[in-house]
């Protein structure tokens, strides 16, 4: 406080106290670095308890999938318990029809493979030369050819198709708590309408994880049954055999971001080369990809970033990072993670609500103050 006089009186000045808006913060390096290190270790806590968490949240959001059935039953004025006896029945059928289907296709590729292990190993002669023609090396050919055991590519492809399956070593896990989860949702959403101003922000949180994943999950169901059509189609002209089960893995494989349709790919693409030639899997590549490339890259991330707010490059990032903390099941839920994570640190935080269109699959600039 100062004071000075002024014709004869005294004006006292008041030094402007600080407030805890003024005190001073950390600075913007040591933050980062503190923000980078609390997700790694929560990564790793994840991932040290991925064999509980992965099957939990995939119940989760099969769970959340079947909710809407109640509300459609309520509303025509069926009682309560009708409405929550079909949502169980309705996602124990997801569940059987997935691991039905995966396990379905990791069994028939394994054993058309077995079947064809003689002209695999024709097919790796004609490889050898191949290479004798272009010039390599004919004792360096050799030693690559002899590397190749017909029965481990066997056992790798069915190692590949079969981490489609490995919800099924928690098979029995997720099925129990699918009952308990269904059972209580109707209850736990009441409740969250009954939160007090505390608990609103975490209320919202959850509400836009639910939408959002039945979003991603319709949209996804709908750009899969589309491709697994066309791609049925194609194979039937091309004369694959099984094309209805390639069909369906590719079907399947479509919950998987960016890389799923790789995976679908491999078995038709096999079984045409050893059924016809290289010719015919040549143009099995291509079909799938440009299918891949017009709806899957060019149309579907657009219609998932309007719809849960993703870019596709996020929604890759969202694979990658997810994959490596829960393994095979962190593939299928990785984009519904990532909208969980999206609605519980930028959705409902108005001082991070700016980072919400650099995220998203739009073309929306985020807003700037005027």
């Amino acid at each position: 406080m100062r004071e000075r006089s002024e014709n004869g009186g005294s004006i006292v000045l008041m030094e402007p106290s600080r407030t805890a808006v003024d005190r001073p913060v950390l600075p913007r390096g040591t933050v980062l670095v503190l923000t980078f290190t609390s997700v790694l270790l929560g990564a790793l806590a994840l991932r040290s308890f991925a064999d509980t968490l992965a099957p939990v949240l995939l119940a989760l959001i099969f769970a959340i999938s079947a909710a809407p059935l109640r509300t459609v039953f309520t509303r025509r004025g069926l009682p309560e318990w009708f409405g929550t006896a079909a949502s169980v029945v309705l996602v124990y059928l997801i569940v059987l029809g997935f691991a039905w289907a995966a396990l379905a296709t990791a069994l028939r590729f394994s054993a058309l493979l077995g079947e064809y292990s003689a002209e695999l190993h024709a097919k790796i002669m004609e490889l050898g030369d191949w290479m004798a023609r272009i010039g390599l090396d004919e004792d360096e050919s050799r030693s690559i050819l002899a590397r190749i055991d017909v029965g481990k590519l066997v056992d790798f492809a069915a190692g590949v198709l079969g981490g489609l399956t490995g919800v099924l070593t928690s098979f029995f896990f997720i099925v129990i708590l699918l009952f308990f989860l269904v059972t209580d949702s109707a209850g736990f959403v009441r409740k969250l309408s009954t939160l007090s101003n505390r608990g609103r922000t975490m209320a919202e949180a959850l509400t836009i994880f639910a939408d959002g994943t039945r979003s991603y999950l319709r949209v996804s169901t709908l750009f899969g049954a589309a491709v697994a059509l066309v791609d049925v189609g194609a194979l039937y002209l091309l004369d694959i055999r099984d094309p209805w089960l390639w069909g369906l893995l590719a079907f399947l494989t479509n919950y998987i971001p960016n890389i799923g349709f790789i995976i679908g790919l491999v078995p038709p693409a096999v079984v045409g080369l050893l059924d016809h030639g290289l010719g015919t899997a040549v143009a099995v590549v291509v079909v799938y990809s440009v299918v891949n490339f017009l709806l899957q890259t060019v149309v579907q991330p657009r219609v998932v970033g309007e719809a849960v707010g993703l870019s596709a490059s996020i929604s890759f990032l969202s694979l990658l990072v997810w994959t490596a903390i829960f393994g095979g099941i962190g593939a299928l839920i990785a984009v519904p993670m990532t909208i969980l994570v999206r609605a519980i640190f930028i959705d409902t935080d108005p001082e991070r609500t700016w980072l919400g269109p650099l995220l998203s699959g739009g073309n929306d600039a985020p807003e700037t103050p005027s």
